[in-house]
């Protein structure tokens, strides 16, 4: 239970220095190079992921 306690005040913690962060310009800059970042990686991700389902669900032909 404690270490759910740790990890809740870590992440409120995240968040409200992200939320002033946001409020400086260098800081929004940041975040939002951050963002640009992981939406880039998540959508090299899901193309693999639909790569490899699209091979998966396609007849072999021997």
């Amino acid at each position: 239970m404690k270490n759910v306690l740790w990890f809740l005040i870590g992440v409120i913690g995240g968040f409200v220095a992200a939320h002033f962060m946001n409020k400086d310009p260098r800081g929004h800059d940041l975040l939002a190079d951050v963002d640009a970042r992981i939406t880039e990686f998540t959508a090299i991700l899901g193309d693999a992921y639909r790569d490899q389902e699209a091979r998966l669900v396609e007849p072999r032909e021997n």
